[in-house]
């Protein structure tokens, strides 16, 4: 397994440094092994172990940038690529938005590693399959999933002296679960650092569950119902929503967050007051590396909405120079806060409503508004004096997360559905909205 150490990283940077003749220079190394296995129809179809290192550099003379990348890291390699990147950078036009590189700092370490994850074997991938299957040849249903993991590591170095090294693991396990004449099915996601506290056989019963309940579903009338997303469904809502937070989209007019003549929104109140979403790097369930990799600046824990309140907008280095304000790292990871509730507190609350356990096939209509567009999957249920009545076919949905979070009414407990292997890391409560729009029927199961 190539997970090299911080030592052998610095000084493969320290080499490319040495050998550039560029004004300034950046970079990356990173690498790792990726283990998966999948299965469908009951069966094992693929397994397989990937292994790579790669490096990146990026340099400039003056406002010419040029980047070239390399998966060998001897010598003579290391030269190669330094001069690939420097012969693009010569060639280029000058870039008018171009920053110089962070000057030296440093990082305070987050835990992005568990050793439980590195240690994962093709017998352990075999196993998480295995119980995937058996439970679901028991229930006479038909299991297809997905299970990966990863060990590696991150270094980011450049010419002023910045340098930062870290190792990082990840768990990524989905499963399909359906009857054998395709009338019912469900589906389970479950992600994380540490492989000590997954359980796929937790995770498969929640799948078979869906699945066998879900049949013989009824038509309801589309229209606005009170709904309880389960936090899946949250995460594929509210991500669309995170992009607007850029302080330039917004001050130019292309976000959610714009106003007229070029202002944005920051501090005002566009959520319910329950509604308080912030990003920590070191936060132990979905830790992420310390830096941006992008700028190589330093993340920091950030305020994003707080009671409410929009409470802090992302500056890349040239909006943050051009506005007058201090540039930060972009975020990765998306923190929400919630209660101790249960899903099954939330669904025990509630007169009539609708469960919705996934949400698929989503669909920007309106970045101003972010109105999305998509459908229910995998297990849709009609919630009538507290208790699951029964399933009900699929609809197609029209909702802006921005009005979900203004029309919550409960909120339960966070739950881990993202690391920093996904675009964003998060961790989200499921919630109870009102008003929610559905729009018409799906035939879909």
């Amino acid at each position: 397994m190539t997970i090299l150490t911080q030592d052998q990283t610095k000084k493969i940077c320290d080499r490319i440094l040495s050998l550039t003749k560029a004004d300034e220079c950046e970079v990356s190394v990173g690498g790792g092994r990726e283990g998966n296995i999948r299965f469908a129809r009951n069966a094992v179809s693929t397994a397989g172990l990937a292994d790579n290192v790669g490096i990146s550099v990026q340099v400039a003379f003056g406002k010419k940038v040029g980047s070239a990348s390399i998966n060998e890291y001897d010598d003579k390699s290391l030269e190669k690529v330094v001069r690939r990147a420097e012969e693009l950078a010569r060639l280029a036009p000058d870039n008018p938005e171009f920053m110089p590189t962070s000057g030296k700092q440093e990082f305070k370490a987050s835990q992005t590693f568990a050793r439980s994850t590195a240690d994962i074997d093709p017998e352990y991938r075999a196993q998480v399959a295995a119980y995937s299957i058996e439970a679901c040849k028991k229930n006479k249903l038909v299991a297809a999933g997905f299970f990966t993991d990863g060990a590696g590591f991150q270094t980011v170095a450049n010419s002023n002296g910045v340098f930062g090294h870290q190792e990082r693991s990840h768990l990524d396990y989905t499963c399909t679960v359906r009857t054998e004449d395709g009338r019912g099915s469900g589906w389970v996601k479950r992600t994380g650092r540490d492989a000590g506290r997954f359980d796929a056989r937790e995770a498969i019963e929640v799948a078979v569950e869906k699945a066998m309940r879900s049949v013989d579903a009824k038509a309801l009338e589309p229209g606005r119902y009170t709904v309880i997303l389960e936090p899946a469904a949250t995460s594929d809502l509210l991500n669309y929503m995170f992009f607007g937070f850029d302080a330039r989209s917004a001050d130019e007019g292309r976000s959610f967050l714009s106003k007229k003549g070029g202002a944005n929104r920051l501090g005002d109140k566009l959520f319910d007051e329950q509604v308080n979403i912030w990003a920590d790097p070191w936060n132990p369930e979905v830790a992420v590396t310390p830096w941006d990799a992008g700028s190589l600046l330093p993340r920091e824990r950030q305020d994003l909405i707080k009671n409410g309140k929009v409470a802090s907008l992302n500056y890349s280095k040239y909006w943050a120079a051009k506005k007058g304000v201090r540039a930060v790292g972009r975020p990765g990871n998306i923190i929400m806060a919630g209660t101790d509730k249960s899903t099954a507190e939330l669904i025990a609350n509630t007169k009539k409503g609708v469960l919705v356990t996934r949400t698929w096939y989503i669909r920007m209509v309106d970045p101003q508004s972010v109105l999305l567009t998509g459908l229910t999957r995998d297990g849709t249920f009609y919630i009538e004096n507290g208790k699951i009545k029964y399933p009900i076919k699929n609809f197609r949905f029209n909702e802006s997360p921005v009005t979900l979070l203004n029309n919550i009414e409960e909120i339960g407990k966070p739950v881990d559905i993202g690391g920093e292997e996904s675009s964003l890391g998060m961790l989200l409560p499921a919630m109870k909205v009102r008003d929610f729009n559905f729009t018409s029927l799906s035939d879909a199961v």
